[in-house]
C-alpha cells in the first residue's frame, strides 16, 4: 500500500468513526443506559482518537524526520496513537467512576511510560 493510499484510507475512515461517535453519542443517555450503551461510547470514541492521533503523529512525524522510512513512521504513529488514546479512555472511565485523582493519574502515566520503554526496548533487542 502506497503513503497516499494509506493516509487517504485512515482519513476516511477515522471520518466514519467519527460519525459513529457522534452518533452514539447522541443516541446513549448515560442516565437511562446500560454497559452496552457504555462500551460502544468508549469504543467509538477510541476508535476516532486512535485514528485522528495516528495521522496527526504521523504527519508530524513526517515533518520532522524527514529522512527516516515513511513505513517506520507509520509505525510508531500508530502505536502511540494506540497508547494515547487506551490512556485518554481509561482516564474518562476512572472520571464517570468518581475514581480519579491525581494519584490514579500518575501510576497511569508511570505505567504507560513503562509500556511504551519496554515495547521500544524490545524493538532494539530484535
Amino acid at each position: 500500500m502506497t503513503l497516499k493510499k494509506y493516509l487517504l484510507v485512515m482519513s476516511v475512515l477515522t471520518a466514519v468513526c467519527w460519525g459513529i461517535f457522534i452518533f452514539v453519542a447522541n443516541l446513549v443517555d448515560p442516565t437511562a443506559t446500560n454497559w452496552l450503551g457504555f462500551l460502544l461510547f468508549y469504543l467509538a470514541l477510541f476508535a476516532s482518537l486512535s485514528g485522528t492521533i495516528a495521522l496527526g503523529g504521523f504527519l508530524l512525524r513526517f515533518a520532522i524526520f524527514k529522512k527516516e522510512l515513511a513505513f517506520n513512521s507509520v509505525k510508531v504513529a500508530f502505536r502511540r496513537s494506540f497508547l494515547f488514546s487506551s490512556f485518554i479512555i481509561i482516564l474518562l472511565i476512572l472520571k464517570a467512576a468518581a475514581l480519579f485523582n491525581w494519584l490514579n493519574l500518575l501510576l497511569l502515566v508511570i505505567i504507560f511510560s513503562i509500556l511504551e520503554l519496554g515495547i521500544i526496548s524490545y524493538k532494539k533487542s530484535r
